[in-house]
């Protein structure tokens, strides 16, 4: 039987110069993928062109970017952001602490596209 319970702090790694992806797991269906992003440091603006990606934020605080431009709102512990096939989404983390949260991209195969 395959692995059904995976504590995400077993897959949360820092990194001085960059936020850090930890894949939980993958399936055909999803990936999920376990972020730490620390004070000062970005997810770049992109999207998935054939797929939906679900973050949980799970501590610490930031700005969620919503259009290429650098617009976004703020984001905190316990929010749930989706954004949709094609939507334009990257973080900032503009707080004093770890930004950490789990993100759901389905398919697994959504594909990715980094905005200029």
């Amino acid at each position: 039987m395959l692995p059904r319970h995976f504590p995400s702090h077993a897959h949360l790694v820092r990194h001085a110069t960059e936020p850090q992806r930890s894949v939980v797991t993958q399936t055909p269906d999803a990936t999920i993928v376990a972020w730490l992003v620390p004070p000062g440091q970005t997810i770049p603006a992109h999207r998935h062109p054939a797929g939906q990606d679900t973050w949980t934020i799970l501590a610490g605080r930031g700005t969620y970017v919503m259009d290429a431009q650098g617009g976004g709102m703020p984001i905190q512990p316990g929010d749930i952001l989706v954004a949709r096939t094609g939507d334009i989404h990257g973080v900032i983390n503009d707080g004093s602490t770890d930004l950490v949260f789990v993100s759901v991209v389905c398919p697994a195969e959504a594909g990715y596209e980094r905005i200029v």
